[in-house]
């Protein structure tokens, strides 16, 4: 498997482009409209072909860049079943969608918001906002709910093989990627109960996305702001 692990460094997301070095046939997951440029760019250097674009929440912080990428490219744009109306594919958990000869693998992973999803590629898990290295989600917003992350986190994301590579939706630590075995160990949501966990975020208090009321809706129709 092709894999590129990219940064917008304004909002401290990364998007994974992953390709079947086979067929030439790629995906981006979770892109960024302000990188759009940058990612097809990309694509092209190593002689690809954009077919799917991947979303594993409505996001608060930034403006996918789903919809431009469709328009350029003809790319299909995968989301929960849950999420966006805008997706061209609505998934659940379970489903499985060929880029290639690669099978991209649909885990629900709800709790940081109710149609959050992670996707398994052979030996590599992108966790979205779910699991972060060493961190987790919040979960005081669009309907998040602690209790439900814990459970996706422990009953979902922590059942791969230890050795599975995890690539989080955001850098919050300065470590790239981890692995399952590494936030079994180390990630406080696995030291502490449900009970436990739903009280420590419950007591975070944070402040919301700076770009929240403008991205939330622009999301919802796969990165159209709504006009003024």
């Amino acid at each position: 498997m092709i894999l590129r692990q990219l940064m917008d460094r304004d909002t401290a997301t990364y998007t994974y482009l992953v390709a079947d070095p086979v067929s030439r046939k790629a995906a981006l997951i979770d892109p960024v409209l302000e990188q759009v440029e940058r990612d097809l760019t990309l694509v092209e250097e190593l002689g690809l072909t954009l077919t799917h674009v991947f979303e594993t929440h409505v996001h608060a912080d930034h403006i996918t860049g789903a919809a431009m990428l469709r328009r350029r490219t003809g790319a299909v744009v995968v989301g929960s079943r849950l999420g966006a109306p805008c997706a061209d594919i609505h998934t659940e958990h379970g489903d499985v969608i060929p880029v290639g000869a690669l099978q991209v693998r649909v885990l629900a992973t709800p709790g940081h918001t109710p149609e959050s999803q992670s996707y398994l590629v052979l030996d590599k898990v992108f966790t979205g906002d779910a699991l972060l290295v060493r961190d987790n989600g919040r979960t005081d917003f669009q309907h998040g709910d602690a209790g439900v992350l814990f459970d996706s986190v422990q009953g979902v994301l922590f059942l791969l093989p230890p050795d599975t590579a995890v690539f989080p939706g955001h850098d919050m630590s300065g470590i790239c990627c981890s692995t399952i075995a590494e936030e079994k160990r180390f990630n406080a949501i696995a030291r502490t109960s449900r009970d436990g966990f739903v009280a420590i975020m419950a007591g975070l208090h944070l402040e919301k996305p700076a770009r929240m009321d403008l991205a939330v809706p622009a999301n919802l129709q796969c990165g159209h702001p709504r006009p003024a």
